[in-house]
């Protein structure tokens, strides 16, 4: 088992990624915290796992609750190993649609939420002189077309920014920083967001996943264990050393 002996954080744990990492994670031997703001689905996923860890009712936008989590992660177990920052939030936007309410939202919990996780959990596994920390981007970050709007796809490049800079001057203590971007993957969010656009461009759900698999190179969508497989490497000692990278999974749609 790739993770025995880790204490893992996933951040929105209970379902889509998050739910799909926390369950990997804790297959390869870890003892996972799953930070949900969701309350059903936190239960759900936990169960799910066998209870092999901690659930936490946690709001990534409050910095007070991201340091609760973190604190009691350690007082528990006694370390902190794995952080993944996956939690974010988003919709189905137009240029002249994003409104400063919106903007704030996204950027409190995808960029401002996941840099003072960062830092929180970076402070103990400084003390250890080990730690990983894997952020969950998006293609969307690199100018992704197929974006969800633009203030999300401004979040995701601030995480794929954060990840080098945070790498860098994290190195010292022998912490990794490493962010995935995923492509179009089945989500709970991403059938949101399809509701959505099917509604304002007036498509069947049927002929808008036609069109966009159509863009696709591999011809299909991400599942959440695809994202799952690449952190649960990213988290192992096989990817020692690797930092500061961001890696697609995206079948294709994006090569930069």
């Amino acid at each position: 088992m790739k993770l025995e002996h880790k204490v893992a954080i996933v951040t929105g744990g209970g379902r889509g990624m998050g739910r799909a990492m926390a369950l990997r994670f804790a297959r390869e031997g870890a003892r996972v915290v799953i930070a949900e703001r969701d309350h059903e689905s936190g239960e759900k996923t936990f169960s799910e796992m066998g209870e092999r860890g901690l659930l936490m009712h946690t709001d990534m936008a409050q910095v007070s609750e991201i340091d609760d989590l973190v604190s009691r992660t350690v007082a528990e177990f006694g370390q902190l190993d794995i952080v993944v920052n996956n939690a974010g939030v988003t919709r189905s936007l137009g240029f002249f649609d994003v409104s400063e309410s919106d903007w704030d939202w996204m950027y409190s919990v995808n960029a401002r939420g996941v840099f003072f996780c960062m830092q929180r959990a970076a402070r103990e596994m400084a003390k250890r002189k080990s730690g990983k920390i894997i952020n969950i981007a998006s293609i969307a970050g690199k100018g992704f077309r197929g974006t969800s709007n633009i203030a999300y796809a401004g979040t995701k490049g601030a995480v794929i920014a954060m990840t080098r800079v945070g790498a860098s001057q994290l190195a010292r203590f022998n912490i990794n920083v490493n962010a995935i971007c995923p492509g179009v993957t089945r989500t709970h969010m991403f059938e949101t967001l399809m509701k959505e656009m099917t509604e304002k461009r007036g498509l069947s759900e049927e002929d808008a996943i036609k069109r966009l698999y159509s863009t696709i190179p591999l011809g299909r969508s991400n599942t959440p264990e695809d994202i799952a497989n690449m952190a649960a490497f990213l988290a192992s000692s096989e990817a020692d050393n690797i930092t500061g990278q961001s890696f697609n999974v995206d079948g294709g749609l994006v090569w930069d």
